[in-house]
């Protein structure tokens, strides 16, 4: 904990005497965990099935429905007198809070985090308080349910709050807070993973004016202080969310009483508006990523997300719908019953993301198809940059290792602020040394789940947060978890170095299945299996990784990681190297040459110099016959054999496989797959679909930090012919990068002091 709290935390009375349920373990430990999003990951639990009731006991203990989806609203009134600057608010929820301070909306939290390692918010409160009166209001939402989207489902509920005001205590949460539970957001179902609750609010129910100082809560419970409350506390090292109102871009009068209102993109966040009609009378309100053929809003989304909610009027005149928790959308419909008054001009959405600068990153190029890529891929960054980065804003809301391989890289650039990177790396750190140092895959959310390909790719991402940031102290902080993670793999190592039979995560490859170019290795069933490409090519990736960490730190290699490397490089092309064809093969003993199984070797360093020609050629034919997640890599593989002109091909395509034909379909953030119809339940926002912008920014335009923290820049453009002009503004940690080029001439402006190593 990094401060003494004179503050209690404080509770609904609800769950008192409850224990907590312990919610960590490894996954295929855990009854939850496969059963929660069951089918979607399916093929991956089918070999798993056999050690359920093995298990089953371990993780017994069922968590009360009646605690569920559980809202509270808490409160206190105090007195202030003197002066009231420099005054601070610290407060945390569990799960999540919004708080408010003399009807004043302060702000909402925290980011995920375990209960071991839970953040609080600070929020500079002065120009809230009055001289006199005054009244903290806060709203407590507890999920209750296992999931991507919530650190929940282990009885761990309520709040802590203290006001200080010139360094001393002026008000703190004990049993002098009143509460109640409220019901009006209703008893929707859950939807997308059990990320969240649907809200049929009703306003009969609504508590009016609770958030101002004179309402009369002398019915309330008094809260009930949790001594032996186990949060341990610390402030969290990102801003809170940024949230605005946004205005619709469009609103159509249906024939059927209601309205069609569009915002012109997808955005995350909650609908907001007004009406007034008898008591009782109904509002549907249905949101959705898309419109259907007929014109009307598909609200029984792709993602398996049915946005369907009910508005139930009281008949005041301030009747107005306020929801809670946030949704990806673009457009609503409100269907109203006759003789509700839609009040049309409150329609609005309560936007919510991470921070971001809007001119901290600038793109416009000559290429109008490359300018809507770009724009596809940032705003998908953007929207999928919350209080942590999520794999999806909709169906999951939760923070994937792998995913984050991409959303990192692209968010260092789109926003310049590092925070987030560097949360996130540590997020997998600290859940992962608490339940399995080969890291989760999922943090920091109740969803225990091991993806051995993602936790591969830590080291590389905590690789790619000092290149950028140039923190060494971090680096030496983290590189401990880097050489556990690799430690613990040594159980499935053979002989040879190489891994087999890895048993105790998932071995993805790609996603969805269907996108893996007909990789030949049976997935669910690794024992009978053994040993394939694909996890080995990243985890050599890893082990380079960690090498030149070491080699950072500490100045050299060691000569059992030079000759550990040597070995696993060895093996790897004596078992997967076909050298008639100078391609390599999926798996052992497997004839069949996957892009994936290619792509991979080309970046880490794998091609034997005779075989990177037929190994490119192989790419090219194949072009991007993988998942949008794969496509990074093969785009960085592409750049590391100096492929520049097939990665911009290959980035503006129109392909069926292509940015292009998200953009075709009227993609405004970046999608899951590359079309709508490619996946299932496919998300029409999803981050991990950013490569091109770092791809773009490195390869093409040629920028990348000679030195850590671009003490030095080093530039090396390989602009196609066919683009005539390109700007590119962004920001790094010694300032702002500038490059133009314009018929055929360049120029690069960098930070004072800093230097440039240009090579053509």
């Amino acid at each position: 904990m990094d401060k003494k709290w004179a503050a209690c935390w404080i509770m609904a009375r609800e769950f008192e005497a409850l224990p907590p349920i312990d919610i960590y373990h490894k996954e295929l430990a855990g009854q939850e965990s496969l059963e929660t999003g069951e089918n979607e990951h399916k093929e991956m639990l089918d070999h798993i099935q056999e050690h359920k009731q093995e298990h089953k006991q371990e993780h017994k203990q069922e968590h009360k429905q009646e605690l569920k989806n559980h809202h509270m609203l808490a409160r206190k009134v105090f007195l202030l007198s003197g002066s009231l600057s420099d005054a601070y608010l610290d407060i945390t929820g569990d799960d999540y809070y919004k708080v408010y301070i003399n009807g004043h909306f302060v702000g909402q939290g925290p980011a995920q985090g375990n209960y071991f390692h839970y953040f609080y918010n600070r929020f500079d409160v002065t120009p809230f308080l009055n001289i006199g009166e005054n009244v903290i209001a806060v709203h407590v939402y507890y999920h209750g349910v296992i999931s991507h989207a919530y650190n929940s489902g282990d009885y761990r509920q309520g709040f802590i709050a203290e006001l200080s005001i010139g360094g001393l205590v002026a008000a703190r949460t004990n049993h002098t807070w009143t509460y109640k539970i409220t019901e009006e957001h209703g008893l929707g179902a859950s939807i997308g993973y059990d990320t969240q609750y649907l809200e049929h609010i009703d306003g009969r129910i609504k508590v009016q004016g609770w958030r101002e100082a004179g309402f009369d809560d002398s019915n309330w419970e008094s809260a009930l202080e949790h001594a032996k409350d186990d949060h341990q506390l610390f402030i969290q090292p990102t801003p809170p969310l940024s949230v605005y109102d946004m205005n619709p871009m469009q609103v159509v009068e249906l024939p059927d009483e209601g309205y069609l209102i569009d915002f012109g993109q997808e955005i995350t966040g909650q609908f907001r508006l007004r009406g007034k009609g008898r008591a009782g009378q109904m509002i549907e309100i249905r949101c959705g990523e898309e419109l259907l053929a007929n014109g009307r809003v598909r609200y029984d989304m792709r993602c398996n997300c049915l946005y369907q909610e009910f508005w139930t009027l009281s008949e005041r005149d301030d009747d107005e719908l306020e929801l809670f928790d946030y949704k990806a959308f673009r457009y609503v419909e409100v269907l109203a019953e006759p003789g509700i008054a839609v009040d049309t001009g409150s329609f609005s959405a309560v936007v919510r993301h991470y921070p971001l600068d809007e001119t901290a990153c600038m793109f416009i190029s000559s290429n109008p198809l490359l300018n809507d890529i770009w724009s596809i891929c940032r705003n998908g960054v953007k929207f999928g940059s919350q209080e942590n980065y999520v794999d999806c804003p909709s169906r999951e809301k939760g923070q994937y290792l792998g995913d984050n391989t991409i959303i990192t890289h692209a968010h260092a650039y789109v926003s310049g602020d590092l925070r987030l990177f560097r949360k996130s790396l540590k997020d997998f750190a600290l859940l992962s040394s608490h339940v399995c140092p080969g890291m989760m895959a999922v943090a920091s959310g109740s969803y225990m789940q091991e993806i051995a390909d993602f936790s591969f790719q830590w080291p590389l991402q905590l690789l790619q947060y000092y290149k950028q940031s140039g923190d060494r102290d971090f680096l030496e902080e983290m590189h401990p978890t880097a050489e556990n993670m690799l430690r613990h793999f040594a159980q499935f190592r053979r002989e040879d170095g190489l891994l087999a039979k890895v048993t105790d995560k998932w071995n993805l490859v790609d996603w969805p299945p269907d996108l893996r170019d007909n990789y030949d290795f049976i997935l669910n069933n690794p024992i009978e299996d053994g040993c394939h490409n694909v996890l080995n090519a990243f985890y050599y990736g890893a082990m380079v990784a960690v090498a030149e960490i070491q080699e950072i730190l500490q100045g050299s290699k060691s000569d059992d990681v030079q000759l550990a490397l040597h070995k696993v490089k060895a093996a790897f092309r004596k078992v997967f190297y076909n050298e008639e064809t100078k391609l390599f093969v999926d798996a052992e003993g497997s004839g069949h040459s996957s892009l994936h199984a290619n792509a991979l070797p080309l970046l880490f360093g794998l091609v034997p110099d005779e075989a990177k020609e037929s190994v490119v050629a192989c790419i090219r034919v194949k072009r991007l016959s993988c998942g949008v997640y794969m496509a990074y890599f093969v785009l960085q593989a592409l750049a590391e054999a100096g492929e520049y002109d097939l990665i911009y091909e290959l980035i503006t395509s129109n392909d069926l496989h292509s940015w292009g034909n998200m953009v075709k379909e009227g993609a405004t953030t970046c999608f899951e797959a590359w079309s709508k119809d490619l996946k299932a339940n496919t998300s029409l926002c999803h981050p991990w679909a950013s490569a091109p912008i770092p791809v773009l920014i490195e390869h093409i335009i040629g920028l990348k930090p000679a030195l850590p923290g671009w003490r030095k820049v080093s530039f090396s453009p390989h602009l196609p012919d066919s683009l005539r002009e390109v700007r590119l503004t962004f920001q790094v940690p010694t300032g702002s990068i500038t490059f133009e080029y314009s018929d055929g001439q360049m120029k690069l402006t960098v930070p004072e002091g800093v230097s440039v190593v240009q090579s053509y």
